[in-house]
This record gives C-alpha cells, sequence and structure tokens, in this order.
C-alpha cells in the first residue's frame, strides 16, 4: 500500500517543481524583456532585439485594435479604415523605437485604464453600444406594433366601405329605379368614404414617419456620439498619462507617498528603519495588497454610483424584450386575422290576383299570376388587413450587445478596486524607466520623513524641559 502512495507523492512533488521551474524561468524572461523595454539606451544587441520585437509586436497590435474599431464599431469604409490603420501602426512603431519617453508613455496608458479616466472610457462605450443597438431596435418594434395598427385601421376601413357599396347595390336590387311607383329600400353612406380613407391613411402614415425619423435618427446620432466620445476619451487617456509623466519628472512632491524597496534599502543603509516604525497615514506601502480604510469608502462610494448604472442598464435591455413581445404578439395576432367571405342573396318574387274571395268562399287557394321575379346574390369578403400594407417582422433582442456593455461595466466596477493598484502600477512603471529621478524622489521622501519624525520628536520632549522663568 506504500508504494503507489509514494510514487503518487513523487509525482505530485515533481510536477510541482517543473511548474514552479516553468514559471520562475517565465517570471525571469518577462522581467528580462521588461528591462530591455524600460531601457532608453539597450546595454546591448540582445536588447535591442528584444526591444525592437516588442515595439513591432505592440505597433501590430495597435494597427490591428484600430483597424477594428474603425470598420466594426465606428462603421467607418474598408480603404480609409486599412489606410489609417496602417499609418498608426508606422507611428507607433517609430514611435516606441525610437523615443523612449513613447514606450513610457504607452505603459503609463495600460495602468491609467484602471483609473477614473480608464473607466469613463469603458462606461462611455457601454452606453454608446447600448444606444446604437438596443435603443434602435425598440423603436423598430414600436414601428413594427405601429405598422399592425395602420393595416388593420385600412383593412377595417376598407371593408366597411365594400360592406356598404354591396348593401346599396342589393337595395337598389330590391326597388328598381325604372319602375314607376314602386317601394323600395333606400341605403347609402352619409359623408365621402374615400376622403375619411385618405385620411386615416395620412395620419397612420405620419406616425409610422414619425417613428423612422426617430429611429434613423437615435442611429446617426449615436453613430456620432461614439466616434466622438471614442477619439475625445482616447485622447484624454494619452494627455493624462502625458501630464502624470510631466508631473513625476518635474515636481518631487507628486504621488511620492509609497514606501518602495529602495526607500527600505536606503532607510537600512544609513540605520534609519525607525522613521517608518510608526508610518503616517498618507505613506503607502507599494508592495502591500492592503488597502487603507479611506480607499475603501472611496471604492464603496463609487461602486453605489455604478450599481445605479448597471439597474439602467437592465431597464433598459428589459424594455427591449418587453417591446419585442409586444410587437411579435401584435404581428402574429395581426397574421391569424382571418378572411371572412359574406354571401347575400335576395329573392323577390311578385304575383297578383283576381277575385280572389270567390274561391276563397269555396275555401280553394286563389289562383296567383305572376307578375315579377327577381333573384340577385353578392358576394364579398371581409378583409381587416389591407392586400397592400405589409407587416414588418418583430426585431430580435440582441444578446452580444447588451452582453458586451453589461461586460464593459463590470470591467469598470472591477476597476474600482483595481483603482489603487493601477496608481501604484503607474508609479513603478515611471521608477523603471527613470531610475536617476526615481532616486531623487526617494531622497526626497527620506527627508520628508526625517522632517516628520523630527517635528514628533520635538513635541514629545517640549513638555519635559524645564522653564527659563
Amino acid at each position: 500500500m506504500r508504494a503507489p502512495r509514494e510514487i503518487a507523492e513523487h509525482l505530485i512533488r515533481t510536477g510541482w517543481r517543473f511548474w514552479y521551474l516553468g514559471l520562475h524561468k517565465a517570471l525571469a524572461l518577462l522581467q528580462a524583456a521588461w528591462v530591455a523595454f524600460s531601457q532608453p539606451v539597450p546595454a546591448s544587441c540582445g536588447q535591442l532585439l528584444t526591444q525592437l520585437l516588442l515595439c513591432g509586436s505592440l505597433a501590430i497590435a495597435a494597427a490591428g485594435l484600430t483597424y477594428h474599431g474603425l470598420v466594426s464599431l465606428l462603421l467607418y469604409p474598408l480603404g480609409p479604415s486599412a489606410m489609417v490603420a496602417t499609418v498608426c501602426g508606422l507611428l507607433a512603431f517609430l514611435g516606441l523605437g525610437l523615443v523612449p519617453p513613447a514606450r513610457c508613455l504607452f505603459a503609463l496608458s495600460v495602468p491609467t485604464l484602471g483609473t477614473e479616466q480608464g473607466r469613463r472610457l469603458l462606461l462611455s462605450w457601454s452606453t454608446v453600444t447600448l444606444a446604437i443597438v438596443v435603443v434602435p431596435n425598440i423603436l423598430a418594434n414600436m414601428h413594427a406594433a405601429g405598422q399592425v395598427l395602420r393595416c388593420v385601421t385600412e383593412g377595417s376601413l376598407e371593408s366597411l366601405l365594400n360592406t356598404t357599396h354591396q348593401l346599396h347595390r342589393a337595395a337598389q336590387a330590391l326597388g328598381p329605379d325604372g319602375q314607376a311607383g314602386s317601394q323600395g329600400l333606400t341605403l347609402q353612406a352619409q359623408g365621402n368614404g374615400s376622403a375619411f380613407r385618405l385620411h386615416m391613411f395620412r395620419v397612420t402614415q405620419q406616425v409610422l414617419e414619425n417613428f423612422s425619423g426617430l429611429e434613423s435618427l437615435a442611429q446617426v446620432a449615436a453613430l456620432g456620439t461614439q466616434r466622438a466620445v471614442t477619439g475625445l476619451f482616447m485622447l484624454g487617456l494619452l494627455v493624462d498619462s502625458a501630464w502624470y509623466l510631466h508631473r513625476y519628472l518635474t515636481d518631487l512632491q507628486f504621488d511620492n507617498i509609497y514606501a518602495t524597496w529602495q526607500l527600505a534599502q536606503q532607510l537600512a543603509e544609513v540605520g534609519a528603519t525607525h522613521l517608518v516604525t510608526s508610518p503616517p497615514a498618507w505613506l503607502l506601502w507599494a508592495a502591500r495588497p492592503r488597502l487603507s480604510q479611506r480607499e475603501l469608502l472611496r471604492c464603496l462610494l463609487r461602486l453605489g454610483l455604478l450599481t445605479l448604472l448597471l439597474m439602467a442598464t437592465a431597464v433598459t435591455v428589459a424594455m427591449d424584450h418587453v417591446a419585442f413581445l409586444l410587437a411579435r404578439a401584435a404581428v402574429g395576432w395581426a397574421q391569424e386575422l382571418p378572411t371572412v367571405p359574406v354571401t347575400l342573396t335576395i329573392k323577390y318574387d311578385a304575383a297578383y290576383t283576381i277575385l280572389g274571395f270567390i274561391p276563397f268562399l269555396f275555401n280553394q287557394p286563389p289562383p296567383e299570376s305572376p307578375f315579377l321575379s327577381a333573384h340577385s346574390s353578392f358576394q364579398w369578403e371581409l378583409r381587416f388587413i389591407a392586400p397592400g400594407c405589409p407587416l414588418l417582422p418583430a426585431g430580435r433582442p440582441h444578446t452580444a450587445a447588451p452582453l458586451a456593455a453589461g461586460a464593459l461595466q463590470l470591467v469598470a466596477c472591477s476597476t474600482v478596486l483595481l483603482e489603487t493598484y493601477a496608481r501604484r502600477l503607474r508609479h513603478s512603471i515611471a521608477a523603471s524607466f527613470f531610475t536617476t529621478q526615481e532616486a531623487r524622489r526617494v531622497r526626497h521622501l527620506h527627508a520628508r520623513l526625517q522632517r516628520r519624525y523630527d517635528r514628533h520628536r520635538g513635541q514629545q520632549l517640549a513638555p519635559g524641559t524645564p522653564s527659563c522663568s
């Protein structure tokens, strides 16, 4: 029994060792690639080749994402989109390969997506996605329901006018105009039926045109808004990263609240580790994942606001499904309306008798002489849907767009919790690219902590000092 257990334990230990060695090598490769990418001037041919490969891969990825965004999301033509994507790829390769601050700016834009600026970009994309796909579908289903109303109105009006016409013909058949003194049945429709039908047609057509115009206006406005918002927020993302880099390089106090391993090493070298024994509330340990109480409170408030946006999204998607169900029920009801055939048969016989009381005395029926005999049949159909009025199909709700919008909003919610770590990562990226500036900032933070320590120590010694008076 022990042999299989020992074999299993040996296999587990061997697999764990291989997994640890593979992970260690992968992390070493990633670290070497990051060192080569963050070097202003490559120190060797290997670093130069690695830097060129990374810049080329990022340029290709940027060109592909630009082409996909222009064609699939912003609906630009293929030719201009390919040209713009190619130019963007070339500019990205040249900028990343020749300008080290551009590489830093590109790297800073990734954690900036986890900050408030990136969250605005994600929320704008989700909102515009719903406005482009879901809102026009709701209006299209309302248009389909309005088309059912129009067709039923026109069909019922035509059937009413046709029935009135047929009954008028039947009345004329009962009392021909050519017979003087005849008693007939007169039936006629008061008013102009054609004018009433034309008026109803114009009213329903105007309603449908208003729905169609509103749907087209919503699509155009949503597409234009998406294009403008995308450009503005991408520009804002780059400007925010550039602003952070500028402040990092010019202001030693800006975002200098992180206790990094460089600070810990410097304090250990000069024997000043007591400065961080009771650190101030504003000092954050960059390597510790724990959030402060202030950071947690700010995250909860922002999550509450994003929850309201998620609820509004859910209500919009529910309205899309409700509009689809109503439109489908209306169209199905209209399609199932039967055509009712109507047949009106009129048989009219007239006869006269002479001295009819004489046969009556002998209990015999009086002889009749036929005078007039008429037989007429009228056939028509009651149609509740006008033949020339097509029914529009109900638009099924889209699944991909609401899911994409919901996913973007969930990512935006996650950035609320990850914003603190994104800020720390942004500081670490800037420190990797500009080591000399980071050394100055560490010395400035060291001096700031020393001043704080001396001030607190002086306040503690002040009550015990003798008075001169």
